[in-house]
């Protein structure tokens, strides 16, 4: 009896899967309980995928449970608190409008008129002085300077003025020492306060600011006749006092004190 022989194969596991056709694989892989290997864009898509189904999870229960919140409010645009347009739209429909000679009259109008007019007390130990000044504008337009619009030269129309009224207490008689007199600071104030309202200096609603400088006997003597009698008139067109008086910080070496005696 002639003995039979086993024959092994010598291909290993790995290289035998190999080996198999084609449909034998894929039949295989149906079977299998493992994902399989997808490409790239094949992986980005699940993952995409993924994500979508968590995030309408987390909305879902979002939903159930948290409160229904109220409708958002509408608000108007910051700056613009009526209706008509904004400075940003007339800057974009017109760019040069702001430039123009119209524009810059009515700014410039409108400037002179809301500043004040401004009375200078400027006290010294020696004298007084007292200037009434206006914000600049033509002669034409300025009452006290008897130029009117219709029998105004070629100069006259070019002409600015801004001071109105400017003493001082040797201009009403005071000489020598008696100029920085209290006495003669009174007077002074008097007069001035009287030609200002003579002259219609301050027409209309014009404001006054009052403006201080110095310490010397006039000081006092002008705010007496502001506060008395004297500025009973224009004391309610007074809008500001300032005091502008200089204090030396530093600087050259002052003059040595007079001593008698």
């Amino acid at each position: 009896m002639a003995s039979t022989r086993l024959f092994s194969s010598s291909l290993c596991h790995t290289c035998r899967q190999r080996l198999l056709p084609a449909h034998t694989t894929l039949r295989a892989a149906a079977f299998s309980t493992t994902t399989p290997l997808l490409r790239d864009d094949d992986a980005l898509a699940g993952l995409a995928a993924i994500g979508q189904r968590s995030r309408g999870a987390a909305t879902t229960n979002n939903t159930r449970t948290a409160p229904r919140s109220a409708a958002p409010r509408s608000f108007p645009p910051s700056g613009r608190t009526g209706e008509g347009p904004s400075i940003s739209d007339i800057l974009d429909e017109t760019p040069g409008s702001l430039f123009s000679s119209d524009y810059m009259d009515n700014l410039s109008s409108s400037g002179a008129e809301e500043l004040p007019h401004r009375l200078h007390i400027y006290a010294t130990k020696h004298n007084t002085h007292m200037t009434l000044v206006q914000p600049q504008r033509p002669a034409t337009q300025t009452p006290s300077s008897g130029i009117s619009a219709a029998s105004a030269s070629a100069a006259d129309m070019n002409k600015k003025i801004d001071v109105l009224l400017s003493l001082s207490a040797g201009n009403i008689g005071f000489r020598k020492a008696g100029r920085g007199s209290y006495d003669a600071a009174y007077q002074l104030a008097a007069f001035v306060l009287k030609q200002i309202q003579e002259k219609g200096m301050l027409v209309g609603h014009t404001k006054l600011e009052v403006v201080l400088r110095g310490f010397g006997a006039g000081r006092e003597a002008c705010t007496k006749a502001l506060l008395g009698a004297e500025g009973s008139m224009i004391r309610g067109r007074i809008v500001r006092v300032v005091d502008a008086t200089r204090l030396k910080q530093g600087g050259p070496r002052s003059k040595k004190p007079r001593r008698l005696g």
